[in-house]
C-alpha cells in the first residue's frame, strides 16, 4: 500500500485531535544514530503525554496512511530509530512519559511508562529494596520501552535474562490505534496468544509500547568484582563452569575481555586506571551476589585457587571497596567508547554456542587477516555466548581509508556466525542495518511467519517501515 508523507495538512490533523502542544520542531538529534551510520528525515515530531495520545496520534496516522517510527532515547544501534527512505514519517518520541506508575515490593513488580529512562527504573526499584537486573552501557539514556522493542540485552543476561524476561506485561497501541491494556502481574497466564513477547523484539514494527510491567528482585547481599587473568578463551569458559559449579546462580557477570580493548584504553582514554601493570591477552570480569551470611571476597578467593590449581588463571585484582569495584567496571564498560574513538571498519553483535567460541575466534581472526592487517577487539558477554567481534583499520590508519572492505569483512564474519549456526544479532536487533542479513541467514519458514504476522497487524504497512523486514 502507498504511504504518504507527514506533511502539513497532516501536522494540522493532530493539532485538532490533540492541541498543538504535542507536536515539537524537529531538532537534529531525531534524525541520526549513534554510529552515524544512517540519517534519517521526520515530517512531524509528536511527543504525547499519555498513552491514549499515542493511540490518537497512531488511530490519525492509520487513516491518513502516514509512516509511524517510534523513539525511545535513540541509543539504539542498528537504525530502528531513524527513516531515511520513504515518505517522510511521523516520528513518535516517549520522551515525556517517563513515570513510574506503581511499584509492587511483596510482588516483585514494577509498572514503567515506556519513556522512563533505565537508570530511573533502577532507582525507583533501589527505593523499593529491589533490584531491576537490566544494565547496560547507555543505561542513563536509554528507555525501557525501547530496551524491550529491541529485547535489549546487557551484563546480567547470563543471571537474569535479557529485557524479555523481565517483563510480566505490556500495554501498547497497536497499528491501527487501538489500545492494548496487557499489563498483567501475572507470573502465570495461559490465556492464547502471547502478545507480550511478539511486540517484545518487533522493534516497534507491531506496534508501540507505552507501558511495561517488569519483574524485580531482592538485591543481593553481598556483591564481590573481580578481575582474573586467564591463559585462553577456552581457559575462560573451563573457569565459567568451575565458577557455578562452586557458586550456582550466585555468578551474575562474566565477561571476557581482550588485550586489544586494554590497547585502546591506554591509547585514547589513558585515565582509566587497569588493574594489571602488564596487559594480559585475555581476561574476565566475574562479578557475584550472594545471599546474607556469604562473604564475596572469600568466594572469588576461593574461585580463585581452585582455578589456578587447574591452570588456568595466573592473577587476579579482587575488589575490596566500591571504589575498587567501580575501577574494574570502568575498564568494561568504558571499551565501546575507546572502540568509538578509534573507529571501527566493521563491528558485529554476534552470539555462537559457548563451547565453540575458541574456535569461532581463531578462525574469525585467521579470516580477517586473510582480508588485511586489521586489529580485532572481540569482547562481551561470554557467559551467554555474546561476543561484540569488532575489525579495525591498522595502527596509525583511519577507518575511512578501508570503507571498500567494511562490505566484506562483515560478510566473512556473518558466514563464520552462520557455519556456527549462531546469530548475527545477539542483543542490538536488526534495525534497518541487518535486514539484508537477516534475509540471508535467516529461517525462510520464520521469514514466511514474520511477514504474515506483520501483514495481518498492520495491513497498511505504517509501522516503522524498512526496519526488521525489508519492504
Amino acid at each position: 500500500m502507498t504511504l504518504n508523507a507527514a506533511d502539513d495538512t497532516f501536522a494540522r490533523s493532530i493539532c485538532a485531535a490533540l492541541g498543538e502542544d504535542v507536536l515539537r520542531p524537529i531538532d537534529p538529534r531525531y534524525l541520526e544514530e549513534p554510529r552515524r551510520r544512517f540519517a534519517g528525515h521526520v515530517g512531524v515530531l509528536a511527543l504525547p503525554r499519555t498513552a491514549q495520545e499515542v493511540a490518537t496520534l497512531v488511530r490519525v496516522a492509520s487513516d491518513a496512511s502516514v509512516p509511524v517510527v517510534p523513539y525511545g532515547g535513540g541509543t539504539g544501534l542498528v537504525g530502528g530509530q531513524v527513516m531515511g527512505e520513504g515518505p517522510a514519517p511521523l516520528l513518535i518520541s516517549m520522551e515525556r512519559m517517563t513515570a513510574i506508575r506503581a511499584v509492587y515490593p511483596a510482588e516483585n513488580i514494577l509498572i514503567a511508562e515506556a519513556g522512563a529512562i533505565l537508570a530511573d527504573v533502577q532507582a525507583a526499584a533501589d527505593e523499593a529494596d529491589r533490584l531491576f537486573p537490566l544494565a547496560l552501557a547507555a543505561q542513563g539514556s536509554c528507555r525501557i520501552g525501547g530496551n524491550l522493542a529491541t529485547n535489549a540485552g546487557g551484563v546480567n543476561v547470563l543471571r537474569y535474562g535479557n529485557a524479555r524476561d523481565l517483563c510480566l506485561g505490556l500495554e501498547a497501541v497497536l497499528p491501527n490505534g487501538d489500545m492494548w491494556h496487557g499489563l498483567s502481574r501475572l507470573r502465570k497466564d495461559n490465556t492464547g496468544y502471547d502478545l507480550r513477547n511478539l511486540l517484545i523484539g518487533a522493534e516497534g514494527t507491531l506496534g508501540i509500547i507505552t507501558a511495561a510491567s517488569l519483574k524485580l528482585y531482592p538485591r543481593p547481599q553481598g556483591v564481590g568484582t573481580a578481575m582474573f587473568q586467564v591463559a585462553s578463551p577456552e581457559a575462560a569458559i573451563d573457569l565459567l563452569a568451575l565458577a557455578r559449579d562452586q557458586l550456582g546462580e550466585g555468578v551474575s557477570t562474566f565477561e571476557l575481555i581482550h588485550k586489544q580493548g586494554l590497547q585502546f584504553l591506554s591509547e585514547v582514554l589513558p585515565d582509566i586506571r587497569q588493574p594489571f601493570a602488564t596487559q594480559p591477552e585475555w581476561m574476565v570480569l566475574i562479578e557475584l551476589g550472594l545471599s546474607g551470611g556469604l562473604s564475596p571476597s572469600e568466594a572469588l578467593m576461593a574461585l580463585y585457587e581452585a582455578a589456578e590449581h587447574r591452570g588456568l588463571v595466573s592473577d587476579a585484582v579482587i575488589a575490596q571497596s566500591e571504589a575498587q569495584r567501580a575501577e574494574l567496571w570502568a575498564v568494561r564498560e568504558q571499551i565501546p567508547e575507546a572502540n568509538r574513538l578509534i573507529g571501527s571498519v566493521s563491528s558485529h553483535d554476534i552470539s555462537v554456542p559457548i563451547s565453540r567460541i575458541p574456535e569461532f575466534i581463531q578462525r574469525g581472526s585467521d579470516a580477517i587477516g586473510a582480508l588485511g592487517p586489521f586489529r580485532i577487539n572481540c569482547f562481551g558477554h561470554l557467559g551467554d555466548g555474546n561476543l561484540h567481534y569488532n575489525v579495525f583499520p591498522p595502527a596509525g590508519h583511519d577507518r575511512s581509508e578501508y570503507d571498500a572492505q567494511r562490505g566484506p569483512i562483515k560478510r566473512a564474519v556473518h558466514d563464520l556466525v552462520d557455519e556456527f549456526a549462531g546469530s548475527v544479532s545477539a542483543e542490538h536487533g536488526i534495525g534497518r542495518l541487518k535486514t539484508d542479513d537477516l534475509e540471508r541467514y535467516g529461517d525462510p519458514v520464520k521469514l514466511s511467519a514474520m511477514r504474515a504476522i506483520k501483514t495481518a497487524l498492520d495491513p497498511k504497512g505504517i509501522m516503522n517501515p524498512g526496519a526488521v523486514l525489508k519492504v
